[in-house]
């Protein structure tokens, strides 16, 4: 009898967890179902997607931004390219006026305009017309948004499919004139050399060039 009564209690106890284990499955399963009911799975999708859109405004966002960066400083670098390049033929020209006002050496700077180039030389044999490869101090080439238009000379020549020479000695310069360079929207500037103080100046627009006027000239 003892035995049959631990049976039962044993068969009694099982029954009673495979309930609860069903009971607790059962629970798990309308937890799922009541989860999915209201909706929480999809506002986790929605929520996942959201962050992706968001993100990819932002990159778009950021890549209109860069691109507007770097074409403004494409702009300024076009800019300051033409005003460098402007300025070094500037520097150049001071070169050869004060390295000849300070020896006895004479100096020549070549405006190649066919070429669209120059060279400060030293010149150093009799023959003006020719260039010896030691001569040559500086060589340079403009680019397409630096472009020299002609040259004019304070004794009234000029020259726009020549080469165009500047003489400078102790004394001085042996001409003066003007050098008129178009920038990249065709807008002129003028280097303009004067054989009297040997100053270089760069100013905007072609400027009229003053001619030297003669000793009978002068009041006084």
């Amino acid at each position: 009898m003892v035995k049959r009564a631990l049976r039962m209690t044993c068969s009694a106890q099982m029954h009673t967890n495979i309930a609860d284990s069903g009971q607790r499955t059962a629970d798990r399963k309308r937890k799922l179902y009541v989860s999915s009911a209201t909706g929480k799975r999809c506002t986790l999708n929605a929520d996942s997607g959201f962050t992706m859109i968001e993100l990819m405004v932002v990159i778009v966002m950021v890549s209109l931004f860069a691109m507007l960066v770097q074409m403004h400083l494409f702009g300024l670098l076009r800019k300051s390219t033409f005003r460098a390049q402007v300025q070094e033929l500037v520097s150049t020209m001071q070169m050869a006026a004060s390295a000849a006002a300070q020896s006895d050496r004479r100096y020549e700077v070549i405006i190649d305009i066919p070429e669209q180039r120059y060279m400060l030389r030293q010149i150093t044999n009799p023959d003006l017309s020719g260039v010896l490869e030691e001569e040559i101090i500086v060589e340079d080439v403009f680019s397409d948004n630096c472009r020299v238009a002609y040259v004019q000379f304070d004794d009234g020549e000029s020259t726009s499919e020549d080469r165009a020479k500047f003489r400078a000695g102790h004394s001085g310069w042996a001409y003066g004139g003007k050098i008129v360079l178009l920038d990249e929207k065709g807008q002129p500037y003028s280097i303009v050399v004067n054989r009297l103080n040997r100053i270089i100046t760069l100013e905007k627009g072609d400027v009229e060039l003053l001619q030297p006027k003669n000793k009978d000239d002068v009041p006084f």
